[in-house]
């Protein structure tokens, strides 16, 4: 059923969790991933001045780094008998959500399976969330798989706030 598996990663342990779990799930259908990574603008701000009269020279790195995170991706995919293409962007003509669903959409993706933090109340506000973007945005089904960090405390039904996801689409949390 899902054959053609998109997995957009970026290094992070929240990342891996979304590897690991569309890496078992494309063994069980036989079907391929594709990796994507996106340079996006807020890593470009917050590294410029650092980089002040050379910001080609920080977009190169930035893209070296994003090259590396896929190659370590695609090796663990290729490790577990996953056949696997990367995809490098940058983010300066859309937003990261919109660029990963983008890749979806031309692709076309069966499924989009990325990893989450899980924040929520304060710390989702202040942080947002990217994989809440991805779910209001897919056109197919979206599976988000919790980091190992995830936050573990209960809240009680009442305080949760609904999260509407595009008809078709999997939350899992």
């Amino acid at each position: 059923m899902y054959q053609k598996i998109l997995v957009p990663v970026d290094g992070s342990t929240t990342s891996a969790a979304g590897l690991a779990e569309a890496i078992r799930l494309a063994q069980l259908t036989q079907g391929q991933l594709r990796l994507v990574h996106v340079v996006d603008e807020l890593s470009f701000a917050m590294s410029m001045d650092a980089y002040v009269g050379r910001v080609n020279d920080w977009l190169e790195e930035l893209r070296g780094a994003g090259g590396k995170v896929l190659a370590a991706a695609q090796a663990q995919a290729a490790a577990a008998g996953i056949p696997c293409e990367t995809v490098l962007r940058d983010s300066f003509k859309g937003s990261v959500q919109e660029i990963v669903t983008g890749e979806a959409a031309s692709w076309p993706a069966d499924l989009i399976v990325i990893g989450t933090h899980g924040r929520r109340g304060v710390g989702r506000l202040m942080m947002g969330s990217s994989a809440e973007q991805v779910c209001r945005l897919a056109t197919v089904p979206v599976l988000l798989i919790p980091s190992p960090e995830a936050p573990t405390e209960h809240v009680p039904s009442e305080k949760l706030v609904d999260l509407h996801v595009p008809s078709g689409s999997l939350a899992y949390e």
